[in-house]
């Protein structure tokens, strides 16, 4: 099952190398003003990440310009923004909203996901996520064409 990889120590190591290297890549560039980048990571309290990593991926990779004190955060593939689920976690839930399976139960307890945040997730998922421009380059490539319409929730969480 896909959620047997919030118990593998592996993909955590892969997604901080991950950003690791796009913080290095955003780090070479330089700002508008023509300062360099220092080094200003900030840290998270990201959940449903496995304990032994925890510490480890508390700082979220940011730089502050040398000149202008300009902030400039790199992208990321272990975090959503500001949500404090990783992004591994959102998306691992993504396909189990709306299920009432036995695995999409034990997935919601072995993270404390409270049931306010899944339907606060499914909610983006289903309103706002489609009309992001990503979907909308995305589900153009379908056919035949998904119509948000289509989309249904069997019942509420």
């Amino acid at each position: 099952m896909c959620h047997n990889l919030l118990h593998d120590p592996k993909i955590f190591q892969l997604l901080y190398r991950v950003d690791e290297a796009l913080a290095e890549e955003a780090r070479t560039t330089r700002c508008a003003c023509g300062g360099k980048w220092h080094r200003a990571d900030y840290p998270r309290k990201p959940r449903g990440c496995l304990r032994g990593f925890i510490m480890r991926y508390a700082p979220r990779f940011s730089f502050c310009c040398s000149h202008c004190r300009k902030r400039r955060t790199s992208p990321s593939v272990r975090f959503f923004g500001h949500r404090v689920y990783l992004a591994l976690v959102i998306l691992l839930m993504a396909g189990r909203l709306t299920a009432r399976t036995p695995g999409a139960q034990a997935v919601c307890a072995l993270l404390d996901i409270p049931g306010r945040t899944r339907r606060r997730w499914r909610d983006w998922w289903i309103q706002d996520f489609p009309m992001t421009a990503l979907w909308k380059a995305e589900v153009a490539c379908y056919l035949p064409p998904v119509h948000r319409e289509e989309i249904k929730i069997d019942e509420p969480l």
